[in-house]
């Protein structure tokens, strides 16, 4: 196996390597030096579109359209988009492998997964006027040059909204670039013009001139890391200067007399300059490099390196990593250098194995992270299987390692290795697959529609693999020209025991293609409600949307389908749509009767329910401001029960009757005694009127209404107690029976305080034994009355405990005589 230092190139003190990819990557008819080509980042897809200034060789009708080609970086046609919306001035791709067309009119498409879907919006700001001339891209936005050197900025592509920045000087610009949002002190996107002579950093807010004098500057490039800068002058010096221009780092004479067709960075540490055939790599203190090819090379710039892409091969050109340079550098004594000699060593079965191992024994551990680390930027997979049998070995030899980080690195060389195939053409690096993370490499797979690669990868990572299901379903009832039933039988079989598949997204792809019945199919098979009922709604099922709402008991979800329903039908056809389903039915009630009375009144009319439309007119009636709007809308409760025979509502017709006369009384009540009686109830009458003196028209009301004596008698007893009328109460003792006896009147007026009068009413509670008077007249504080009582019934035992409880001479007293006339004479 070739020595991997084979293509490093010493760069100053720092070592370059240029890995071969790919080879045979285009058709040799394909003129690559006329078209535009713009590559994804972290290794993505290629994407090439004519350039319009330049003469092509004709090759048919056919070939003479207009196209976007997209390209893995293998070579191998991802999609075509046909293109006939006018000239493209901008071609770029997002961080998420989104493809960005600009249009001269200002017109961006934003195509998401490679399949030809895709966003459009609008630049504005003057752009369909004055027309764009060229863009500059970064990982999540980009910034277009309008013909009269406005510059708008789109900083998303989720809800883009172009901004306008500062208006820049007047004058010639020769080159120009930016600074992405991450990178700059504003967190906005900063814009390098090469105006004249000078450089200009234009912003939100304004324009700044950086006072060079050395212009005009032909390139213009800014690194990844965004502190440095790349200015390309007319005698063809390269400068790198910092990005505050406060400071130049470097300079190279190229000595080239025509300007390079592309400036681009490799990684944050040198630049790399392409002509038609002929590429210079400059890194630090100006020291340079270069590569000589025999066609049109075209330079894709990545994190930590840059893509060569020609007709015949797909290059990567970077900086040597630090840990693979002291393994395999020449002479290295680095210990993980001296660990994979240890290793051959081994192999060829030599005792200078072990010598190796105790040379490095003090930094084993060292030396074995190293080549695990090493092993990860190797793009060959014999190196990186030496360099993990090397860190295996050093793992054997150790008591104690942690094997996590070798693990970790077998998987992600695994998953590394399958995605770089050239059937795949996804050349990531190490580094990039970083920072692309394993979620996101598994989501340009199935955009790729690699479902199986996906599949195997999400299952070897342990990533969830629903997304990848539903994608391939979605494509399937989009693309396929199968009969529906079998299109949905396939698609379930396949998806039927996967957890997680949700048959929304589904559904809704095959109703966005038109076939309605097979997105319905597809619902049934969607066990959460809450996804199958908006679909459902949007395809105008709604019956069946209401039937999947109730099924769910989520009545969350039923108030959202009623909502729509009512205000999309016309109100008799919602009702006859609640008429089978109650719960709907008893929902919409319980809404309506907090919320909407109409509706409440309507629904009740249509349903033919008399009682609770009657209920509704009094509750409305209770609301009424004045008495005859009560009056009237009692009387329309009353004539709603008008033809019922029910015994529930022949009992409310004669409570309506009763209220409509109660409303009357107390309307005259309300203006001839000057108080408020409307709205009360007929006992809360009573009470007001004995209350206030007016027992006369209290009796008549209770006659009037037909009250029963025992019920009037609480309220009389309850308004009189409340009035602490004592001369009322005491001529109501001087009858000779009460409907509701004599105890309440003792309890209501010993409650108020008045313990002689609540004496009066002792006497009379006749039903009640000597022992219970005895304690009333206790409560009344009359000890001696009670022991009277007490004597009457011979109660000796009762006479002495009342001994206890009296407290005045004079009544223990009394009570001693009473006592001793019970004993017997000795």
């Amino acid at each position: 196996m070739a020595n991997p230092t084979a293509d490093w190139e010493r760069v100053g003190d720092r070592f370059y390597r240029k890995v071969k990819l790919y080879d045979a990557v285009f058709d040799q008819d394909l003129e690559l030096e006329n078209y535009i080509i713009a590559g994804a980042p972290y290794g993505g897809a290629i994407a090439l579109c004519r350039d319009e200034e330049k003469i092509h060789t004709y090759r048919g009708s056919q070939t003479a359209k207009t196209s976007i080609d997209v390209y893995s970086c293998s070579g191998k046609l991802i999609r075509r988009i046909n293109w006939d919306k006018g000239s493209i001035r901008g071609l770029g791709w997002s961080e998420d492998e989104k493809l960005l067309i600009v249009t001269k009119d200002g017109s961006v498409r934003c195509y998401y997964d490679l399949q030809g879907d895709f966003t459009q919006f609008s630049l504005g700001n003057g752009a369909e006027e004055h027309g764009v001339t060229s863009c500059r891209f970064w990982s999540n936005g980009f910034v277009a040059m309008l013909s009269n050197n406005h510059l708008v900025a789109v900083s998303h592509y989720i809800e883009p909204r172009p901004k306008l920045l500062a208006i820049p000087p007047d004058g010639t610009i020769h080159s120009w670039s930016l600074i992405p949002p991450a990178y700059t002190l504003s967190r906005s996107v900063e814009v390098l013009l090469a105006v004249d002579k000078t450089i200009y950093v234009v912003d939100t807010s304004d324009a700044e001139d950086r006072i060079l004098q050395d212009g005009p500057f032909k390139h213009v490039s800014v690194s990844p890391n965004g502190r440095f800068v790349t200015l390309y002058t007319e005698d063809g010096k390269v400068w790198v200067i910092s990005s505050d221009f406060q400071k130049k780092l470097s300079e190279y004479d190229s000595k080239a007399r025509t300007v390079p067709k592309d400036v681009q960075w490799c990684g944050n540490n040198s630049v790399v300059l392409a002509w038609e055939d002929e590429v210079h790599m400059v890194g630090p203190n100006g020291a340079a490099l270069k590569y000589y090819y025999d066609g049109w090379v075209h330079l894709l710039a990545d994190i930590d390196g840059v893509r060569l892409i020609t007709n015949d091969v797909c290059e990567f050109l970077q900086k040597v990593p630090e840990d693979t340079e002291e393994v395999f550098k020449l002479g290295s004594t680095a210990p993980a250098s001296v660990l994979l000699d240890a290793v051959d060593q081994l192999e060829k079965k030599s005792p200078k194995a072990d010598d190796n191992i105790k040379l490095i024994r003090s930094s084993l551990d060292e030396a074995i992270d190293m080549c695990i680390r090493s092993a990860g930027h190797e793009y060959s997979s014999h190196w990186q299987k030496q360099l993990l049998k090397a860190a295996s070995f050093g793992k054997s030899v150790l008591d104690l390692y942690n094997s996590d980080d070798f693990v970790n690195m077998c998987e992600t060389l695994r998953v590394l290795n399958a995605v770089r195939d050239y059937r795949i053409g996804l050349s990531l690096s190490y580094d990039e697959y970083l920072r692309l993370t394993p979620g996101k490499l598994v989501q340009r797979l199935i955009n790729r529609q690699e479902y199986l690669l996906a599949i195997r990868v999400s299952e070897y990572l342990r990533l969830p693999t629903d997304k990848i299901y539903v994608h391939w379903a979605t494509q399937k009832v989009r693309t396929s020209t199968a009969d529906e039933d079998a299109i949905c039988a396939a698609v379930v079989s396949k998806l039927a025991s996967k957890h997680g598949v949700s048959f929304d997204t589904i559904a809704r792809a095959a109703y966005d293609e038109g076939r309605a019945h097979l997105a319905t199919q597809l619902l049934n098979h969607e066990p959460r409600a809450g996804k199958q009922v908006p679909l459902l709604l949007s395809m105008e099922e709604d019956t069946l949307a209401l039937d999947k709402a109730i099924e769910s008991g989520d009545t969350d979800l039923i108030f959202f389908v009623l909502l729509h329903l009512k205000s999309k039908l016309p109100l008799a056809s919602f009702f006859r749509l609640l008429s089978t389903r109650p719960l709907a039915s008893a929902l919409v009630e319980s809404s309506a009767a907090a919320n909407d009375a109409p509706l409440l009144k309507d629904l009740y009319y249509q349903d033919d329910r008399l009682l609770p439309s009657s209920n509704l007119l009094l509750s409305s009636a209770l609301a009424q401001p004045t008495t005859s709007q009560k009056l009237d809308k009692l009387k329309l409760a009353a004539k709603t029960l008008a033809d019922s025979k029910d015994p529930a509502a022949l009992f409310h017709q004669r409570a309506l009757a009763d209220a409509q006369s109660l409303l009357r009384v107390q309307d005259a009540l309300s203006r001839d005694l000057d108080a408020a009686y409307i709205g009360l109830s007929l006992n809360a009458t009573l009470h007001t009127l004995i209350r206030t003196g007016y027992s006369k028209r209290a009796l008549k009301i209770q006659s009037d209404f037909h009250l029963s004596e025992k019920s009037f008698a609480w309220i009389r007893l309850r308004a009189l107690v409340a009035a602490r009328n004592w001369g009322e109460l005491e001529e109501l003792s001087k009858a000779r029976r009460s409907p509701i006896a004599w105890e309440p009147y003792f309890n209501a007026v010993l409650g108020a305080g008045n313990t002689k009068l609540a004496g009066v009413f002792v006497g009379k509670c006749t039903g009640l034994t000597a022992q219970e008077r005895s304690e009333m007249w206790v409560k009344c504080g009359m000890v001696g009355k009670a022991g009277e009582e007490l004597v009457k019934v011979k109660d000796l035992e009762g006479l002495e405990r009342l001994m206890e409880k009296a407290g005045d001479r004079g009544v223990v007293l009394e009570l001693e005589r009473l006592i001793k006339t019970l004993r017997p004479k000795r």
